[in-house]
């Protein structure tokens, strides 16, 4: 596949599972453990550390986490802690998650870039709180799973790429918002670039094993940057971040 097309359904061995809904939670309780599961951690991990944007709490409180990655159980994919994933990448952790996509303060009607689709639980939880999500995957097996788990989940408004994604996605700039999930060395030029005047960019920068949350914002086109709390991501990989 040509880099920056858009992923096709395609099925694959990770395809396959994501369809195995039932033969995974075969529970006819399961939907009601979810539930409560996703009501504990947002009373527990997110309302009690602080976050108070009830948008972002009403979409944490409905997207299936369990659906994204492979755990032992419904409860355990809401654990505080990163879920891992295929090809060394891992869901966020729900504190984190919510902690950016606050900072963020993203409208009903704005169009979001994602860089770092991994599965698709952000993109999943962006596309509850935004008109139009582009989200960007490097590697293929990735992308194909988080198209196909988006599409049976019912999310039309997400769109998965497959490239590096320090390189942003120029032809569809300007975005009023860009939302990073992987660590860079530095902010990529190109995502600056493609930041709507007045938009926000959140994106963890520093080392490989700690880095600290940037929020840049476009004033005037000048790029202002605040800085927020230290968090661990995996690393972007690409021509703006990291080498391998």
């Amino acid at each position: 596949m040509s880099p920056g097309t858009l992923v096709p359904w395609k099925s694959s061995p990770l395809l396959r599972r994501a369809l195995t809904v039932t033969a995974k939670w075969p529970n006819p309780e399961t939907p009601a453990i979810a539930a409560e599961a996703r009501r504990r951690m947002v009373q527990e991990q997110l309302r009690a550390r602080g976050i108070r944007d009830e948008r972002v709490l009403a979409a944490m409180a409905k997207v299936p986490r369990e659906e994204f990655a492979d755990t032992e159980s419904v409860t355990s994919a809401y654990g505080d802690y990163p879920l891992p994933i295929a090809a060394g990448q891992t869901v966020s952790q729900p504190y984190i998650v919510a902690s950016m996509l606050e900072v963020l303060a993203i409208s009903p009607w704005d169009r979001v870039l994602e860089i770092g689709t991994g599965t698709g639980y952000e993109a999943a939880i962006v596309g509850e709180l935004a008109a139009e999500v582009w989200t960007v995957e490097r590697v293929p097996e990735l992308a194909r799973t988080a198209q196909e788990i988006l599409a049976r989940l019912g999310y039309r408004n997400v769109r998965v790429i497959e490239r590096d994604g320090s390189l942003g996605l120029p032809e569809n700039a300007p975005f009023p918002k860009i939302l990073v999930a992987a660590a860079a060395p530095a902010v990529p030029q190109s995502l600056i670039d493609q930041l709507a005047e007045g938009g926000s960019l959140v994106i963890p920068v520093g080392s490989r094993v700690e880095q600290q949350l940037h929020l840049i914002r476009k004033l005037n086109g000048e790029a202002v940057t605040s800085h927020r709390e230290l968090c661990r991501f995996v690393p972007l990989v690409g021509q703006e971040g990291w080498v391998s």
